[in-house]
């Protein structure tokens, strides 16, 4: 039997961990690239050609860089400069020391952070978040013999981002593992039981919809300072009239807002539960030795 005393909070990227799209926030500043027509053009491509939206911004990007590419170890750098939400990377600090309490620790417990996004793995493996994550899944370019950017090597869309879900489930956290192959779920490193989601709107729907399926939590957040409140009302279809997630709160990451106490709670009970179990497992388990 796999000890499955690992608990996951698995986040998507852009406005779940950031007001902003991490193109807009490091990319566009640094190469004085215009996010109005960088982003008609994207859209121009999915609607008129087709072209799946991950693959579109990808191509985009390298269209107007054209014989200019950057290098990845250049992309890496500009995540320093990544912003995010209010309590980050603060909160990953304080979960790390104060999370547990010592009966969760004594048991082998631990939380881990993983993030799956849309955007470039490249900017998140630079970024102040990264110190803190298991693991990181994003959109990747291939070098050509001069480090540049030549050509998507791996292009993560919404629907995809499951697959990684099941990869965190099953352990498979290397590429070249094969996340199809069969594993018996008591063998399975982190269960969906033990599994946090926390997305912000319609593109996190397969991911809220997995975690649903298999008894998994999942949270959608929104931006507090959205004045049209465009985002809390993505948040607010997805949970009263949807019905995909239970759970939405403003994306502030702070001690005592909504949010932490929502991730601190379902953490508590999620190893409280692990604990419960392991201690059903052993005495039902135990065989008393005969008596004399």
């Amino acid at each position: 039997m796999t000890p499955q005393n690992a608990i996951a909070i698995v986040y998507d990227y852009d406005q779940t961990l950031s007001p902003s799209y991490m193109q807009e926030d490091v990319i566009f500043p640094a190469f004085g690239i215009n996010a109005e027509s960088f982003w008609r053009r994207c859209s121009n491509l999915v609607a008129e050609h087709g072209y799946d939206r991950e693959l579109a911004y990808m191509k985009v990007l390298l269209d107007t860089f054209d014989m200019d590419r950057p290098t990845n170890a250049e992309l890496k750098k500009l995540g320093q400069k990544l912003n995010f939400y209010k309590g980050l990377p603060e909160m990953f600090e304080e979960f790390r020391n104060h999370l547990l309490t010592e009966e969760q620790i004594a048991h082998g417990i631990r939380v881990e952070h993983y993030i799956i996004s849309s955007g470039l793995k490249v900017l998140l493996d630079g970024s102040r978040l990264q110190p803190y994550v298991r693991a990181i899944f994003g959109c990747e370019f291939a070098e050509d013999e001069q480090g540049r950017i030549i050509f998507p090597k791996r292009v993560i869309s919404h629907t995809q981002k499951t697959q990684f879900l099941f990869r965190i489930n099953k352990g498979l956290l290397d590429m070249w593992q094969d996340v199809n192959d069969h594993m018996d779920a008591e063998i399975r490193p982190i269960p969906f039981p033990n599994m946090i989601y926390v997305g912000d709107g319609p593109t996190d729907v397969p991911c809220f919809t997995v975690m649903k399926k298999n008894g998994g939590q999942a949270i959608a957040v929104y931006n507090p300072d959205d004045p049209q409140r465009v985002s809390f009302r993505k948040c607010y279809q997805l949970s009263a009239h949807a019905d995909r997630v239970k759970h939405i709160a403003p994306a502030d990451y702070r001690p005592n807002t909504h949010l932490r106490l929502l991730l601190e709670q379902m953490v508590e009970e999620t190893a409280n539960r692990i604990i419960t179990q392991r201690k059903e497992a052993i005495e039902t388990g135990t065989i008393p030795a005969p008596k004399h």
